[in-house]
């Protein structure tokens, strides 16, 4: 199955749990990502994993960025990384 690189590219995190280059795999199971900005990212992890391409406007990718709803205090890119 694809894995998928999350990498943290801006922080504001109120807690300070995310900072700027924190970067995990998802594999199988759910990253520590915290949950609301988990829930904003899953829908394209899912549909990546699953061998989706995503529509970016007038191309295709496979890769997306996420904002937390937190007023897009942290943003987070995703990308396919790799297929077994």
């Amino acid at each position: 199955m694809a894995k998928i690189k999350l990498t943290i590219t801006e922080s504001n995190c109120r807690s300070g749990y995310h900072k700027a280059g924190d970067e995990f795999i998802v594999d199988d199971l759910c990253p520590p990502v915290c949950l609301e900005l988990w829930h904003c990212a899953y829908p394209y992890v899912f549909a990546l994993k699953n061998g989706a391409v995503l529509d970016c406007g007038k191309e295709k990718c496979t890769h997306f960025t996420v904002k937390c709803p937190d007023g897009g205090r942290v943003c987070m890119r995703g990308e396919l990384i790799g297929q077994e």
